[in-house]
């Protein structure tokens, strides 16, 4: 592995994303995590996974100067379902997989996060998706999760300032279960897993099969329309220009334009 490693003790699985300096999500990440999961799947001594990042946070985004390699919107709407595909893997993955969330989960990095069936938060953390800020939108159904989570007018207004919210603001508004000073953050997460995979495997493997019948046919309407405008605002003026910006570290200028 050139991005994630992961052992296993007690029971409880860690993957550890390292990708310095931000851990961003490339697809060489996203395709590791994929094949992490498949090797742990009929691992029968790991009962609970846990996902956290090295270093300074747990994942500040996506990989936006890998976006500048794709030239086509179907591209990047493959990008998009793939991503999508993976999360929603993990969200009906037969063991719980916890995210235990330090530094910043942005973007894509939140978009994983949702994914798992729970989030533990440092109370300092920044959650957030602040892809309209360059013009783009959440492409790994991070418009269809936030919702569910802290209701269409927050998740509203997250997406349309760009803002983040802190750790203990995630637990408030019910994005994540519990926040803890930084430096309890795994202490505490490891303790919940552990006590979760006490529980018999057959039990938690139909809970999390009855949570997700909870999703419903409009829902995943909306994931398939994501990747399809995901792939559109790229290809559009202010998708170009935002990317630009970014890369350039200057302020964005919108104009509207679909070409």
């Amino acid at each position: 592995m050139e991005y994630l490693k992961w052992a296993y003790q007690d029971l409880v699985a860690t993957i550890t994303i390292e990708r310095p300096p931000a851990n961003a999500l490339s697809s060489g990440v996203l395709k590791e995590l994929s094949a992490v999961l498949d090797e742990i799947e009929t691992n029968d001594e790991v009962r609970v996974i846990l996902i956290h990042g090295e270093g300074r946070f747990f994942s500040a985004g996506a990989d936006i100067k890998e976006f500048t390699t794709i030239s086509t919107g179907d591209e990047f709407s493959k990008l998009s379902t793939f991503g999508q595909d993976l999360f929603e893997r993990m969200e009906k993955y037969p063991k719980p997989i916890i995210a235990a969330i330090h530094g910043a989960a942005l973007g894509g990095g939140l978009e994983l996060a949702m994914g798992c069936h729970f989030r533990l938060v440092a109370e300092n953390a920044k959650l957030g998706l602040p892809e309209l800020q360059l013009g783009l939108i959440p492409g790994f159904a991070g418009t269809q999760r936030l919702p569910r989570f802290v209701g269409t007018a927050k998740a509203a207004e997250m997406l349309f300032t760009s803002d983040p919210i802190t750790g203990l603001e995630a637990v408030q508004y019910g994005l994540a279960n519990h926040a803890y000073p930084e430096a309890e953050l795994l202490e505490n997460a490891y303790k919940m897993a552990k006590k979760i995979a006490k529980k018999s495997p057959g039990s938690i493997k139909a809970a999390i099969e009855l949570l997700n019948y909870t999703k419903t046919e409009k829902y995943y309407d909306g994931v398939k329309k994501e990747a399809k405008l995901f792939g559109e605002v790229f290809v559009s003026s202010d998708g170009k220009e935002g990317i630009s910006a970014f890369i350039e570290k200057r302020e964005p200028n919108f104009t509207g334009k679909l070409e």
